[in-house]
């Protein structure tokens, strides 16, 4: 991935970034503005390299400092960079399904837009760091057609991109229409099938082929024919075959829109994607949204939360 506003530093001292940091937040009252520069212009590497520097030279964990000198969304944000990737997302999803009810949300977008190779490591560290198996939870917590798809994406077993096979497009294509617009009720089955067995190109070209046999987009289709989460978590598969980067543009964007932010949302998806596609998603979102991620975060947060958000925005589109 080289399209991440957040690369490697360079010169770069863990040492000095840990000695730094350390000053920040000793005695009283917190340098927030070291604390946040540091953290947000290194990348994750880097970072884990100064919490090892920090534990070396101080005997304290860095971690644990950010969230006794640190508050509220800041301190959210400051700690979910401190998170290796794969921990990012297992914690995530843990979260999602522990206590009562379960956030749907945060299942369908990590399960959505990861690629299958990233959701095999999503379940190795799940079980590393919590002992349990991460499909076993995920059953436990959901059901119907949602609960199948989420099975279905967590196999990880997307075909690979090799070629296009016309007659197979047609074919499913076909399979799709009469599953959904043709038939009295829909067979759900068949759209989880094909949208979470089949290659992104393949699929790409079964929506075209879609369009050409129904006259409606495969989205329109899904609206219709499906509801509640299995709708929700549908569109979303569908968005990132089309595109991953606008998918997740259109995520920020409803997490600012309106009253009040989401920002769980908002973090969550600035931190996972600073360092693979942020650039793409700005781009995506200055072209769909008629107005740059980046001044839309500095109308919609407050504070340190803002700069913070902003640095790993790392610039405006306008």
């Amino acid at each position: 991935y080289t399209r991440g506003t957040v690369t490697a530093f360079s010169p770069f001292d863990a040492r000095a970034d840990a000695e730094a940091l350390r000053k920040a937040m000793k005695g009283m009252g917190t340098d927030e503005e070291t604390v946040l520069k540091i953290l947000t212009s290194r990348n994750n590497a880097q970072r884990q390299e100064i919490a090892s520097a920090f534990k070396t030279l101080f005997g304290r964990d860095l971690v644990d400092d950010l969230k006794g000198e640190l508050t509220g969304k800041f301190e959210t944000l400051m700690v979910s960079l401190m998170r290796p990737a794969y921990i990012f997302d297992a914690h995530a999803l843990k979260h999602a399904i522990k206590g009562a009810g379960t956030n749907e949300k945060v299942l369908t977008e990590i399960l959505a837009s990861r690629t299958p190779a990233e959701v095999q490591k999503i379940k190795q560290v799940y079980l590393q760091e919590y002992e349990a198996n991460l499909e076993d939870k995920i059953t436990g917590e959901t059901s119907g057609h949602f609960q199948r798809m989420l099975v279905v994406l967590l196999q990880a077993n997307r075909d690979p991109d090799v070629g296009v096979d016309e007659g197979l497009v047609e074919q499913d294509a076909q399979v799709l229409f009469r599953a959904g617009e043709l038939k009295w009720g829909t067979d759900e089955e068949k759209f989880i099938t094909i949208l979470g067995t089949r290659s992104v190109s393949h699929l790409r070209r079964v929506f075209d082929k879609y369009m050409t046999i129904s006259g409606f987009q495969i989205e329109e289709t899904i609206d219709r024919e499906t509801s509640g989460d299995l709708e929700k978590l549908l569109l979303a598969v569908v968005k990132c075959i089309r595109s991953v980067p606008a998918y997740f543009a259109e995520t920020l964007y409803y997490s600012m829109k309106g009253a009040g932010t989401d920002d769980d949302t908002l973090i969550r998806v600035m931190v996972s994607r600073s360092e693979i596609d942020l650039l793409d998603i700005r781009r995506e979102f200055r072209k769909n949204f008629a107005k740059s991620l980046y001044q839309m975060i500095q109308k919609d947060t407050s504070g340190d939360y803002r700069k913070a958000l902003l640095l790993l925005c790392g610039g405006d589109d306008e």
